[in-house]
């Protein structure tokens, strides 16, 4: 499947909602806990293969602003989780030439994981291949709001002008200024839902949302989602024979 891509239409940046992983455990009589822990394979083959093919950026949701409502125990776990695999998995990001960074309110996050995620990116920060983006206590809205805030205090001290907003203005004060917006979107366990991410980036990402459980998901769906992306027509509000011409 791989030998089906054809690699000068890559999308330059791929963003993951990766869901499935509390269903994947029940269906197991586990805990939701440990459908996070059996998801690292997942990230693991996911980023690999993004390198391998020469994909520039791979942002993963990995814990969003609403997740902090879920039971304490599955919060304190998945903290403890997110800590060890950074740790861990570091090693693995050098070896594959990838650098490591984040978006979201990362202040809110316990300081040991601020630790260990600071650590994980400036030992990967000199990589050259892809960059893996972990979105953690993230949501767009928060970020589309940290964004207006920004702006209003550059207006408020005479820096910008009202009708000097544009797009290019307002992306370049979200966390994702100098990220390029995802091409494509995968959403795994077939929710048809966008779930806060990405808001802004994603007007005209390109949707896959494949049935299977986040912690089944491996480079052969990843390979699957890109050529469904290669097969699209993007004409971003265009007609088609503006797009061929």
């Amino acid at each position: 499947m791989k030998q089906q891509i054809d690699t000068n239409k890559l999308p330059r940046h791929i963003a993951v909602i990766m869901d499935g992983n509390g269903r994947w455990a029940k269906n197991k009589g586990a805990a939701r806990v440990f459908g996070h822990r059996n998801a690292i394979k997942a990230v693991r083959e996911t980023a690999e293969a993004c390198a391998e093919l020469g994909i520039q950026y791979l942002t993963l949701y990995a814990f969003s602003t609403e997740n902090w409502s879920r039971p304490k125990e599955e919060v304190d776990a998945l903290m403890q989780l997110l800590v060890s695999t950074i740790r861990s998995e570091t090693q693995t990001l050098t070896k594959n030439n990838i650098k490591l960074a984040s978006i979201g309110d990362i202040a809110h996050l316990p300081r040991v994981c601020q630790k260990e995620l600071q650590e994980a990116k400036d030992l990967t920060r000199q990589n050259t291949g892809l960059t893996l983006i972990l979105a953690l206590s993230y949501s767009g809205r928060w970020e589309i709001i940290e964004a207006v805030k920004q702006i209003a205090q550059e207006v408020q001290k005479g820096n910008l002008q009202a009708d000097e907003i544009t797009d290019e203005v307002f992306a370049h004060h979200l966390t994702t200024k100098n990220i390029p917006d995802p091409e494509l979107l995968i959403r795994t366990s077939g929710e048809m839902r966008i779930s806060n991410f990405l808001l802004w980036q994603i007007a005209y990402s390109e949707l896959y949302m494949p049935e299977v459980l986040w912690p089944d998901f491996r480079r052969e769906h990843l390979y699957e989602a890109i050529l469904s992306y290669q097969k699209r027509e993007r004409r971003f509000g265009k007609i088609s024979e503006q797009v061929k011409s």
